[in-house]
């Protein structure tokens, strides 16, 4: 029977914000249909910065999993042992154009296709959310966002914080009519995009109010079309 392949990109917030509530850390545990889920950490994108892996432990020490962490900055682990051998993955916000060229030299975006084909659930926020894609739209250098090449798990292009930062909005318009993109899945802070084998998508709404959409131009006009919702808090 072929694994179950999932990718949970959230939009904003979770434990970089507020450590400790572990809403949507518990549903992406969940995910890996195991009694206590191996997970690992990735903080590449902010450097490996220490306050977030705080906020990460403080966070998973909470649920029933065995949390680490892949440092790059440090003494690198065996990667292919240390990732093959979870049953989560969790991708941490921050620079996501610096995090890929690391990833990319240790050879790990590889390493997580492996994984990712067997079974291992992906997740992040930000950058840990857009990576999984095939573009993703990000403010990683310069004084604009920018729409960069990713890992491309799932076809399309991924915009975060889509609610959360008043630029998003008017440059997935303009990225739409200008034709550089056909669709863009748009995620709202608060609410993580689902992803079951490429192709069923649903909204997990861990704030209240919120949602991510399939983003197309339609004569003009921007149309938001909302994916199914898993309510999480009420």
């Amino acid at each position: 029977m072929p694994n179950t392949r999932n990718i949970i990109a959230i939009g904003g917030g979770g434990f970089g914000g507020s450590p400790g509530q572990g809403i949507i850390e518990e549903y992406i545990l969940n995910q890996a249909r195991k009694k206590r889920p191996k997970i690992c950490f990735i903080p590449t994108a902010t450097g490996d910065n220490e306050a977030y892996k705080v906020n990460f432990y403080s966070t998973f020490t909470k649920l029933n999993c065995e949390p680490t962490h892949l440092d790059f900055f440090k003494r690198t682990p065996d990667l292919k042992k240390l990732i093959l051998n979870q049953d989560v993955i969790f991708v941490g916000g921050g620079n996501t154009k610096s995090m890929l060229a690391v990833w990319k030299e240790w050879k790990l975006d590889m390493i997580l296709k492996e994984a990712y084909r067997n079974g291992v659930v992906m997740s992040g926020v930000s950058a840990g959310a857009i990576c999984w894609f095939q573009n993703g739209i990000t403010d990683s250098w310069a004084s604009e966002l920018k729409i960069m090449p990713c890992l491309n798990f799932v076809r399309g292009t991924c915009c975060p914080h889509y609610d959360e930062e008043p630029e998003r909005k008017p440059f997935v318009e303009k990225l739409l009519d200008r034709k550089k993109v056909k669709k863009i899945y748009a995620v709202d802070g608060g609410v993580a995009l689902h992803i079951k084998n490429e192709e069923n998508f649903k909204s997990v709404v861990f704030r209240k109010t919120k949602s991510s959409y399939a983003v197309s131009l339609e004569r003009k006009n921007l149309i938001e079309k909302s994916f199914r919702k898993v309510i999480l808090v009420r």
